[in-house]
């Protein structure tokens, strides 16, 4: 694949605890400069990109990293990223329910969500690294019934992230609707045209400007 084809399909992701402003900033002017799909950012960030940059389109995270909060609490947060410009939400959901079988409160919430989202991008982040096959599968399946644009794979903060062989499983058991974000762990040219290749739209990375760009990425901002 081309390189900005590939670019192209990139979340550019700083979730970092303690990402600056600056940081921030030269994540936006690359994201513009190499055409990601979007900027994947915290939600206390959103606000002030979309006012220092209103052509970049922007993710940020509900939930994040560990999918504990009520749906209440979840959609709340989600109407306030929404009013603050995001474009894209990745909510985790409630392994909690997962473990104990639940898939039902997991459909209520998200069913939740994708109405507060309304006509803009949900992601539901399913951290696969704590998941048996069943349990992907499930959500395969739950996911679908609730309209959710995206299956993500992982936050980025857990044990694992994104593997291959995920990428069957979620095409077997998704509606074809439903696209798939791999994340976590992806950091070379290779990886990131192996998941493309095996089903993924979209793929979180941290690192794709220096994977992709490298030979010419200049320093846009200082850090």
């Amino acid at each position: 694949m081309e390189t900005r084809e590939i670019f192209s399909h990139i979340d550019h992701t700083l979730l970092k605890a303690d990402a600056s402003w600056r940081q921030m900033q030269n994540l936006a002017e690359e994201a513009l400069l190499y055409g990601a799909a979007s900027v994947c950012v915290p939600p206390s960030y959103v606000e002030r990109l979309r006012r220092e940059y209103p052509e970049l389109r922007i993710s940020t995270v509900v939930g994040f990293p560990l999918g504990h909060a009520t749906p209440a609490v979840k959609c709340f947060a989600a109407s306030e990223a929404l009013r603050d410009g995001a474009d894209e939400l990745d909510v985790v959901i409630n392994l909690v329910d997962v473990s104990n079988r639940a898939f039902h409160r997991v459909l209520a919430e998200l069913q939740a969500l994708r109405e507060t989202a309304g006509r803009n991008v949900l992601k539901a982040i399913i951290e696969t690294c704590y998941l048996d096959e069943r349990d992907k599968a499930e959500l395969c399946r739950v996911i679908s019934a609730a309209g959710v644009d995206f299956i993500k794979t992982s936050t980025g903060f857990g044990p694992a992230g994104a593997e291959l062989s995920d990428m069957q499983l979620f095409r077997k058991h998704l509606d074809p609707a439903v696209k798939i974000k791999a994340a976590g762990g992806i950091r070379t040219r290779e990886e990131m045209e192996a998941f493309l290749a095996a089903g993924a739209d979209r793929l979180g990375c941290s690192n794709g400007v220096q994977a992709l760009f490298a030979e010419e990425q200049q320093t846009v901002l200082p850090l």
